[in-house]
């Protein structure tokens, strides 16, 4: 559903992240929860970084075992017979070197597995971003934990890395104190490195809870009277921390609701698909939501473990010949899989931006005009797209298409449609220049920074394909022709708005900006663009509306009247009226008409 940096040739990145192997000593620890649960006042929260913030060295130990083909086991083995003066409880105080701990640890781990074992390349892949990456779930526990006043910190055994830095991959800004064994000398489970932490937040025991994946680390605690919550699952553990505090950890996915009846897919299925594909640490129950944006795909958010996703699929039941084509997405996001990475950010539904600055909205909306540019400019050879679509004669074949889908979705007749389809075929521009067109460019379809006018996303790919870029530009302006009226589950509009006061261009301002930044001179035939424009919307429309009276659409506000289709397909007519008007002036003309973009097609300015 979204794309990061455009066209990127990569495929889609997963950060594997895992749990230490389960430990248990749960009759403790159930004590302790029972002793708080008469309601205690928690004031703050203390992390374990490895196993709890990011993926465990047990886990990744048992990977690259497996992958490296050491026996299992070695590394751990390890650490346990090396004991409290052995050469990882060392490196955890920070009493050796780096290079010193590499040629002990890899002589004990050697010497338990029978053969070489290159310690070197499993340190170097504990230390790694890809591995050392935060769990998004304690993200955002962390953030909501701060915006209720609790303090935060991370008490963690680490070390120092051969550039003599400590090996602490977060945002320190995340926590009021940050206790680091390395740099204290002192390691879990000592208890003097836990009232360290208690000294520098200012509480007593009893005002914080513990979160830790290792039974010995939990017991030292909770012997002192800190509350402690065992992290076997991440997502688990959050919620019990959730029901200690008394508030959700988790921030609201935007723009979503229960799955709809008509649209449900299969969970027990997608829960142990997605398992099989990312892999064990992928533990914890599918979180399944509907976006109720997007009128053709049903669209869905998951979470699972700690990846957030998002999946497109067709709707259900008979399909309209060559819609709904999100096979069509599966080029450009680079994998075989419609499933996507899940993108925060913030979606304009309405094209007015109310609340907004009129500098914040015209800045929005010249990064939208941007973006486009920036699409349109994407070379196909370099990103492998010159096969992605037939090239020249992409508007002849598009008034095919529609008008096809249009007639598999009558059900009346409309008589701005009818002569529509006679009329477009009689006036085709000829095709200057073929670049990827993204077929449904618009503000509601792309994801932006919430806090700058930035585009993080470009969303709804499935009608993309090689063709005339000014297709794009003039889909990107049916806004400025709809009465604001119009329904916002569709394109809510700003006919009836006024610019200037509001700061965004205006139709004819917006061409011009795109012509400007994509260095080409203003096309003469604007009006035929935006004549198609509206065709397609009207033989969209009727899609829509033809599959709702079988209860096929996607989306819970799809039940609108024909009467849509043909309002659009009016305004449709107007501009071909003004376009064959502007060839008639000219055919008949002594010199060239200059002419004028207007906002308003046909109808007065409310």
């Amino acid at each position: 559903m979204c794309i990061r940096q455009l066209f990127q040739s990569s495929l889609l990145q997963w950060a594997w992240r895992a749990a230490f192997p389960k430990h248990t000593w749960g009759r403790h620890r159930r004590a302790r929860r029972w002793a708080h649960s008469g309601g205690g006042t928690y004031r703050a929260v203390i992390f374990d970084m490895g196993g709890v913030l990011i993926s465990s060295p047990g886990r990744v130990a048992a990977e690259w075992e497996l992958q490296n083909h050491i026996p299992p086991g070695t590394i751990r083995k390890a650490w346990i017979l090396g004991g409290e003066n052995g050469p990882w409880m060392k490196l955890m105080r920070g009493e050796i070197t780096t290079e010193d701990f590499l040629q002990e640890f890899g002589s004990l781990c050697s010497e338990i597995a029978k053969t070489s074992v290159p310690v070197g390349s499993f340190f170097s892949l504990l230390t790694s971003e890809q591995v050392a990456k935060q769990f998004p779930v304690m993200t955002e526990a962390i953030t909501q934990i701060r915006a209720k006043g609790l303090r935060t910190a991370v008490l963690s055994n680490n070390f120092y890395l051969p550039s003599g830095k400590s090996f602490l991959p977060l945002d320190r800004k995340q926590f009021d104190v940050v206790v680091e064994s390395c740099l204290e000398g002192l390691c879990k489970p000592d208890p003097r490195i836990y009232k360290l932490c208690l000294e520098r937040l200012g509480l007593q025991p009893s005002e914080s809870i513990f979160l830790d994946d290792l039974g010995q680390n939990l017991k030292a605690a909770a012997s002192l009277g800190i509350h402690t919550i065992q992290v076997d699952d991440p997502e688990t553990a959050v919620k019990e921390l959730e029901t200690l505090l008394g508030f959700t950890l988790r921030m609201v996915i935007p723009n979503t609701g229960p799955v709809r009846k008509t649209v449900e897919i299969p969970r027990d299925s997608l829960e142990k698909y997605l398992k099989d594909l990312l892999g064990t640490q992928s533990t914890g129950p599918l979180e399944l939501l509907q976006f109720d944006h997007g009128q053709s795909n049903p669209t869905y958010y998951i979470r699972l473990g700690n990846h957030q996703l998002v999946l497109r699929r067709k709707p259900p039941g008979t399909l309209v010949p060559s819609t709904h084509a999100v096979e069509r997405e599966f080029r450009v996001i680079g994998t075989p899989f419609y499933l996507t990475e899940y993108c925060p950010g913030l979606i304009y539904r309405d094209p007015s931006l109310p609340g907004l600055e009129p500098s914040q909205r015209r800045a929005i909306y010249t990064a939208m005009n941007r973006v486009l540019c920036k699409i349109h400019s994407v070379d196909l050879k370099a990103a492998g797209l010159e096969d992605y679509g037939k090239h020249g004669d992409y508007i002849r074949r598009q008034v095919q298409t529609w008008t096809k889908q249009y007639r598999a979705s009558e059900t009346s007749t409309i008589p701005a449609m009818e002569r529509l389809i006679q009329w477009l075929p009689l006036h085709l521009p000829r095709q200057q220049k073929t670049t990827v067109v993204h077929g449904d460019f618009r503000l509601d379809n792309l994801l932006f920074h919430p806090e700058k006018a930035e585009v993080l996303a470009v969303l709804d790919w499935e009608l993309s394909t090689l063709g005339d870029p000014l297709v794009d530009v003039a889909f990107s302006c049916l806004a400025h022709y709809l009465p604001s009226s119009f329904p916002g589950s569709l394109l809510r509009g700003l006919r009836d708005c006024d610019f200037t006061q509001l700061g965004i261009p205006t139709a004819e301002e917006y061409f011009r900006m795109y012509c400007h930044h994509s260095a080409i001179p203003p096309p003469e035939n604007w009006n035929f663009y935006m004549a198609f424009s509206f065709f397609r919307m009207a033989a969209i429309l009727q899609g829509v509306y033809s599959r709702s009276l079988t209860g096929q659409a996607s989306s819970a506000a799809t039940g609108q009247s024909e009467k849509l289709t043909e309002y659009v397909s009016n305004l449709a007519w107007d501009f071909a009226v003004k376009e064959g008007f502007r060839v008639f002036k000219e055919m008949s003309a002594t010199k060239p008409l200059v002419r004028s973009h207007h906002t308003q097609a046909g109808h007065s300015p409310c």
